[in-house]
């Protein structure tokens, strides 16, 4: 008698669009590729070239070694600076030391360190509105004189910040926030000071607004919202709070094997994303252990398409 297999479990995927690495990270990998190529291994990299620990393991495997300070850089070898920037004194203390260096900071992050340089030669305090310890808010700190910026981390910042001089203020922000947690707090801040200048342009960037855009578009149709990304990573963070407040549990992942079915059990629709670090390869990886267990159907949901590219610094583009 021929056993009867039992069919798997239908599951309807919902996979958001866009996801996944954006320009400024895909900019900062392929430059510590670049460099390698170029200089011969080791290249060091002064911080996670970008909070994903395969792309960083992947980065390892080809040569690259990862510390947190310049100090562990040993002399007469190239140094690579994240993409979330760094402090003016560590490119001043590389020169110094006579290092070699490449800075791999996104240039939407550079955009705002400029925007910061010109209110502080005006005459302006900066209210910096971002995540205390986020390595780009330090960086971004470190590009004026101490004491020009103040940072906003919540509502109840924006309401209780008392100015020296009210009428001389501007905002920016970290690139990477929600955007409805954000547009709180600048509501406020423009309410209490209606003369506060604001940056040019959006700080938010392009890639964080456009991936919690498609989380948004897709959560209510899910029973679960999967993220793939860094508990360090502030934009994919951010994708698991816009799926909860869309009023759907959300559980963040860095691989497939972190999934744990008992999280699926009554979902028949499950949505996934991927924060602005995290490649390709690992969302389709999700979808084949997911593949194992049920019979999927894989529909994508685009909101917005994607097509820009940033420089490669001089000396580096590909032959």
């Amino acid at each position: 008698m021929t056993e009867t297999i039992a069919p798997l479990p239908p599951l309807d995927l919902l996979i958001a669009a866009p996801r996944g690495f954006c320009a400024g990270v895909d900019r900062a990998i392929r430059i510590v590729e670049l460099a390698i190529e170029k200089f011969g291994a080791p290249v060091y990299v002064r911080h996670e070239i970008v909070h994903n620990k395969y792309v960083v393991d992947t980065l390892k495997a080809k040569g690259a070694i990862f510390v947190e300070e310049l100090h562990e850089v040993p002399d007469d070898v190239p140094v690579v600076f994240s993409a979330h920037g760094v402090p003016k004194a560590v490119p001043a203390k590389a020169q110094e030391r006579g290092l070699s260096y490449l800075d791999a900071t996104c240039p939407l992050v550079s955009r705002v360190h400029r925007q910061a340089e010109r209110h502080v030669a005006a005459g302006r305090h900066i209210l910096f509105i971002g995540h205390k310890g986020h390595p780009e808010v330090i960086g971004t700190f470190g590009q004026v004189p101490e004491g020009s910026m103040s940072l906003i981390e919540t509502v109840a910042d924006a309401l209780a910040y008392q100015p020296a001089d009210p009428d001389n203020l501007a905002f920016l922000t970290q690139t990477t926030l929600s955007v409805d947690d954000t547009a709180q707090m600048v509501a406020v801040l423009q309410q209490r000071f209606p003369t506060i200048q604001s940056p040019r342009g959006e700080d938010i960037c392009y890639a964080t607004s456009n991936r919690q855009a498609s989380v948004k578009a897709i959560a209510e149709q899910c029973g679960l919202v999967l993220v793939i990304g860094s508990p360090k990573s502030s934009n994919s963070l951010r994708l698991v709070e816009v799926a909860e407040r869309s009023g759907v549990p959300a559980r963040m992942i860095q691989r497939a094997s972190e999934i744990d079915f008992e999280w699926l059990d009554g979902v028949t629709t499950l949505g996934i994303t991927a924060g602005a670090s995290a490649p390709e390869l690992l969302v389709r990886e999700v979808v084949d252990r997911l593949a194992e267990r049920f019979t999927v159907n894989e529909r994508q949901v685009e909101t917005a398409v994607e097509d820009i590219s940033f420089k490669l610094p001089r000396g580096l583009e590909p032959a």
